[in-house]
């Protein structure tokens, strides 16, 4: 079980076991256990919007939040920022945790490992072009530098080859 807190202060328990798959199969249509298929094709999808991600934990959370009364509008409306960040680490390790072939939990933690680190990287490469940018480069279009930046940045993590996952960060970056 992984927790994390909302904008309201309230901690969260993240559970992934059968019944909570089935849970959000049956709410959501969507089956956790085949996020990893297709080379994490749909999970790197889930991870790159936020309101589903929120609305599949809201789903993980739900015997919990229907105690307190508490509809998934009002758990949306807590999620915000930073705590999308930590409710989607704390959604990660425990789907990783969940699958019980080893070699599946081996090659989750690497792509998120690899996801963190081309997400970090992207971000403060971008960082580092916005501070270099001028007035008059910006009037040239600062957005068209940034994205080509990133774009050779994103292709050396993978050698050219496409990345493991869609990040939400990498997703801004492409075409």
């Amino acid at each position: 079980m992984r927790a994390f807190k909302d904008t309201a202060g309230r901690t969260w328990i993240i559970s992934i076991h059968v019944s909570a798959i089935k849970r959000v199969r049956g709410l959501l249509g969507i089956d956790l256990y085949k996020l990893i298929d297709d080379k994490f094709k749909a999970l790197g999808e889930l991870l790159a919007d936020p309101v589903q991600l929120i609305d599949v934990i809201y789903c993980l959370c739900k015997e919990e939040a229907d105690k307190l009364g508490i509809s998934d509008e009002e758990f949306g409306r807590a999620m915000g920022g930073d705590v999308i960040e930590h409710a989607a680490n704390a959604f990660l390790e425990e789907l990783t945790d969940f699958f019980p072939d080893a070699r599946v939990r081996a090659a989750l933690r690497t792509m998120v490992e690899k996801g963190k680190a081309a997400s970090e990287a992207i971000s403060n490469h971008a960082m580092e072009v916005m501070r270099s940018l001028t007035v008059e480069m910006m009037a040239r279009g600062p957005i068209a530098k940034i994205d080509a930046e990133a774009k050779k940045l994103r292709d050396s993590f993978g050698n050219g080859q496409e990345p493991l996952v869609s990040t939400p960060i990498l997703s801004r970056f492409e075409n």
